[in-house]
């Protein structure tokens, strides 16, 4: 092998290598991306729990109060 072609092999491992390096720094960044997505995808899947057992209670609150308004305008009829 001539001497040009040593330096132009060692060039391409050079090449490689570095976009090797580059690579793995890009896998990296998007792992730690990926782990905040999950994470973040974590807390809106406990928010949204938390939002629908909030509302389950206040329909039922609701579905309470229509009851006793119910209640109160038969015995006011009952009065009348």
């Amino acid at each position: 092998m001539s001497l040009e072609m040593l330096e132009q092999l060692e060039a391409k491992v050079q090449m490689a290598v570095d976009t090797i390096s580059l690579l793995q720094m890009e896998v990296e960044e998007l792992k730690e991306k990926n782990d905040n997505l999950v994470n973040l995808a974590q807390e809106l899947r406990a928010d949204r729990e938390s939002l629908v057992q909030d509302n389950e209670k206040l329909r039922n609150d609701h579905q309470a109060w229509q009851e006793r308004v119910r209640m109160l305008l038969g015995k006011m009829e009952t009065v009348e």
